[in-house]
Protein backbone atom coordinates (compact mmCIF):
# COMPACT_ATOMS: atom_id res chain seq x y z
CA UNK A 1 0.00 0.00 0.00
CA UNK A 2 1.41 3.40 -0.99
CA UNK A 3 2.26 5.63 1.95
CA UNK A 4 1.28 9.28 2.11
CA UNK A 5 3.97 11.78 3.05
CA UNK A 6 3.06 15.41 3.84
CA UNK A 7 5.84 18.00 3.70
CA UNK A 8 5.08 21.19 5.65
CA UNK A 9 7.62 23.81 4.63
CA UNK A 10 8.65 27.46 4.54
CA UNK A 11 11.39 28.61 2.18
CA UNK A 12 12.79 31.01 4.79
CA UNK A 13 14.41 28.07 6.63
CA UNK A 14 17.85 26.78 5.53
CA UNK A 15 17.22 23.41 7.16
CA UNK A 16 14.06 23.14 5.10
CA UNK A 17 16.07 23.77 1.93
CA UNK A 18 18.28 20.83 2.87
CA UNK A 19 15.27 18.56 3.37
CA UNK A 20 13.55 19.86 0.24
CA UNK A 21 16.52 18.80 -1.88
CA UNK A 22 16.06 15.17 -0.79
CA UNK A 23 12.36 14.68 -0.13
CA UNK A 24 11.31 13.96 -3.73
CA UNK A 25 14.06 11.39 -4.22
CA UNK A 26 13.11 9.72 -0.95
CA UNK A 27 9.49 9.48 -2.03
CA UNK A 28 10.46 8.06 -5.39
CA UNK A 29 12.65 5.41 -3.78
CA UNK A 30 9.93 4.43 -1.31
CA UNK A 31 6.98 4.88 -3.68
CA UNK A 32 5.31 7.53 -1.50
CA UNK A 33 2.59 9.98 -2.42
CA UNK A 34 4.23 13.36 -1.67
CA UNK A 35 1.89 16.19 -0.62
CA UNK A 36 3.31 19.71 -0.47
CA UNK A 37 2.05 21.87 2.43
CA UNK A 38 3.27 25.50 2.28
CA UNK A 39 3.18 27.25 5.64
CA UNK A 40 4.33 30.47 7.29
CA UNK A 41 6.82 29.32 9.92
CA UNK A 42 6.92 32.73 11.59
CA UNK A 43 3.29 32.24 12.54
CA UNK A 44 4.17 28.90 14.11
CA UNK A 45 7.04 30.45 16.07
CA UNK A 46 4.83 33.27 17.31
CA UNK A 47 2.16 30.97 18.67
CA UNK A 48 3.92 27.69 19.47
CA UNK A 49 7.70 28.11 19.56
CA UNK A 50 8.85 31.58 20.69
CA UNK A 51 12.05 30.03 22.07
CA UNK A 52 13.42 30.38 18.54
CA UNK A 53 13.45 34.15 18.94
CA UNK A 54 14.97 33.92 22.41
CA UNK A 55 17.84 31.77 21.13
CA UNK A 56 18.59 34.34 18.44
CA UNK A 57 18.83 37.10 21.03
CA UNK A 58 20.95 35.07 23.45
CA UNK A 59 22.69 32.35 21.42
CA UNK A 60 24.88 29.67 22.99
CA UNK A 61 28.24 30.23 21.27
CA UNK A 62 29.29 26.58 21.18
CA UNK A 63 25.90 25.49 19.86
CA UNK A 64 25.95 28.19 17.17
CA UNK A 65 29.42 27.15 16.00
CA UNK A 66 28.39 23.51 15.81
CA UNK A 67 25.11 24.34 14.08
CA UNK A 68 27.00 26.18 11.35
CA UNK A 69 29.33 23.21 10.87
CA UNK A 70 26.37 20.83 10.77
CA UNK A 71 24.62 22.96 8.17
CA UNK A 72 27.74 23.15 6.00
CA UNK A 73 28.22 19.37 6.19
CA UNK A 74 24.64 18.78 5.07
CA UNK A 75 24.95 21.42 2.34
CA UNK A 76 27.83 19.46 0.79
CA UNK A 77 25.73 16.30 0.79
CA UNK A 78 22.73 18.06 -0.74
CA UNK A 79 24.73 20.06 -3.29
CA UNK A 80 23.72 23.47 -1.92
CA UNK A 81 25.90 26.56 -1.69
CA UNK A 82 24.80 28.60 1.31
CA UNK A 83 25.63 32.30 1.37
CA UNK A 84 23.98 33.71 4.47
CA UNK A 85 21.64 36.52 3.31
CA UNK A 86 21.95 40.08 4.58
CA UNK A 87 18.22 40.07 5.36
CA UNK A 88 17.55 37.47 8.05
CA UNK A 89 15.00 36.55 9.12
CA UNK A 90 12.87 37.45 6.12
CA UNK A 91 9.15 37.87 5.60
CA UNK A 92 8.35 34.93 3.34
CA UNK A 93 4.57 35.35 3.28
CA UNK A 94 4.28 36.45 -0.37
CA UNK A 95 6.71 33.80 -1.57
CA UNK A 96 4.84 31.11 0.31
CA UNK A 97 1.48 32.28 -1.04
CA UNK A 98 3.07 31.95 -4.46
CA UNK A 99 3.59 28.26 -3.72
CA UNK A 100 -0.14 27.73 -4.19
CA UNK A 101 0.06 29.33 -7.63
CA UNK A 102 2.89 26.89 -8.43
CA UNK A 103 0.82 24.00 -7.12
CA UNK A 104 -2.02 24.95 -9.45
CA UNK A 105 0.49 25.00 -12.32
CA UNK A 106 1.94 21.63 -11.18
CA UNK A 107 5.44 23.08 -10.87
CA UNK A 108 5.82 23.46 -7.11
CA UNK A 109 9.31 21.85 -6.94
CA UNK A 110 10.63 24.15 -9.68
CA UNK A 111 9.19 27.24 -8.01
CA UNK A 112 10.38 26.31 -4.52
CA UNK A 113 13.90 25.58 -5.76
CA UNK A 114 14.11 29.04 -7.32
CA UNK A 115 12.78 30.68 -4.15
CA UNK A 116 15.19 28.74 -1.95
CA UNK A 117 18.24 29.40 -4.14
CA UNK A 118 17.31 33.04 -4.69
CA UNK A 119 17.38 33.62 -0.96
CA UNK A 120 19.92 31.16 0.43
CA UNK A 121 22.46 31.21 -2.40
CA UNK A 122 21.98 34.53 -4.17
CA UNK A 123 20.91 36.53 -1.12
CA UNK A 124 17.95 38.11 -2.89
CA UNK A 125 15.06 39.73 -1.05
CA UNK A 126 12.26 37.21 -1.65
CA UNK A 127 9.83 39.48 0.19
CA UNK A 128 10.04 42.08 -2.58
CA UNK A 129 7.65 42.21 -5.53
CA UNK A 130 10.57 42.87 -7.86
CA UNK A 131 12.26 39.59 -6.96
CA UNK A 132 8.99 37.68 -7.15
CA UNK A 133 8.19 39.20 -10.55
CA UNK A 134 11.55 38.03 -11.89
CA UNK A 135 10.96 34.55 -10.50
CA UNK A 136 7.45 34.36 -11.95
CA UNK A 137 8.68 35.48 -15.37
CA UNK A 138 11.55 32.97 -15.28
CA UNK A 139 8.88 30.27 -15.05
CA UNK A 140 6.97 31.71 -17.99
CA UNK A 141 4.16 33.11 -15.85
CA UNK A 142 2.31 36.37 -16.28
CA UNK A 143 3.73 38.43 -13.41
CA UNK A 144 0.58 40.54 -13.04
CA UNK A 145 -1.54 37.42 -12.71
CA UNK A 146 0.90 36.01 -10.17
CA UNK A 147 0.96 39.19 -8.05
CA UNK A 148 -2.81 39.42 -8.12
CA UNK A 149 -3.10 35.77 -7.06
CA UNK A 150 -0.91 36.14 -3.97
CA UNK A 151 -3.04 39.05 -2.79
CA UNK A 152 -6.36 37.22 -3.12
CA UNK A 153 -8.18 36.51 0.13
CA UNK A 154 -8.54 32.84 -0.83
CA UNK A 155 -4.77 32.50 -1.24
CA UNK A 156 -4.09 34.16 2.10
CA UNK A 157 -6.58 31.82 3.73
CA UNK A 158 -4.95 28.70 2.27
CA UNK A 159 -1.60 29.64 3.81
CA UNK A 160 -3.25 30.41 7.15
CA UNK A 161 -5.12 27.10 7.06
CA UNK A 162 -1.97 25.06 6.39
CA UNK A 163 -0.11 26.89 9.15
CA UNK A 164 -2.96 26.34 11.62
CA UNK A 165 -3.25 22.71 10.57
CA UNK A 166 0.40 22.09 11.34
CA UNK A 167 0.06 23.57 14.82
CA UNK A 168 -3.18 21.68 15.46
CA UNK A 169 -1.35 18.44 14.59
CA UNK A 170 1.49 19.13 17.01
CA UNK A 171 4.00 20.80 14.68
CA UNK A 172 6.32 23.57 15.86
CA UNK A 173 8.60 24.40 12.92
CA UNK A 174 9.81 23.73 9.38
CA UNK A 175 10.27 21.23 7.87
CA UNK A 176 7.69 18.97 9.46
CA UNK A 177 6.83 15.68 7.81
CA UNK A 178 3.92 13.35 8.44
CA UNK A 179 3.73 9.73 7.33
CA UNK A 180 0.15 8.56 6.85
CA UNK A 181 -1.46 11.46 8.72
CA UNK A 182 -0.33 10.84 12.30
CA UNK A 183 3.38 9.87 12.38
CA UNK A 184 5.25 13.20 12.72
CA UNK A 185 8.94 14.00 12.16
CA UNK A 186 10.76 17.32 12.37
CA UNK A 187 13.93 18.42 10.63
CA UNK A 188 16.21 17.59 7.74
CA UNK A 189 18.18 15.11 9.83
CA UNK A 190 15.11 12.90 10.26
CA UNK A 191 14.91 11.93 6.59
CA UNK A 192 17.10 8.86 7.03
CA UNK A 193 14.87 7.72 9.89
CA UNK A 194 11.77 8.36 7.80
CA UNK A 195 13.14 6.34 4.91
CA UNK A 196 14.12 3.45 7.16
CA UNK A 197 10.62 3.37 8.63
CA UNK A 198 9.00 3.52 5.20
CA UNK A 199 11.22 0.70 3.95
CA UNK A 200 10.21 -1.58 6.79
Amino acid sequence: MTSKLEFFFDCSSPWTYLAFREIESLCQRQDCNLIWKPILVGGVFNLKNPSVYESRINPVKEKSVYSQKDMNDWAKIRGIQFNWPDIFPINSVKAMRGSFFALEKSVLPEYAEIIFSSYWTEGLDISSNETLINIAESLGWDSNEFLAYIEESETKEMLKQNTSELMDRGGFGSPTIFINDSDMYFGNDRLHLIETILAT
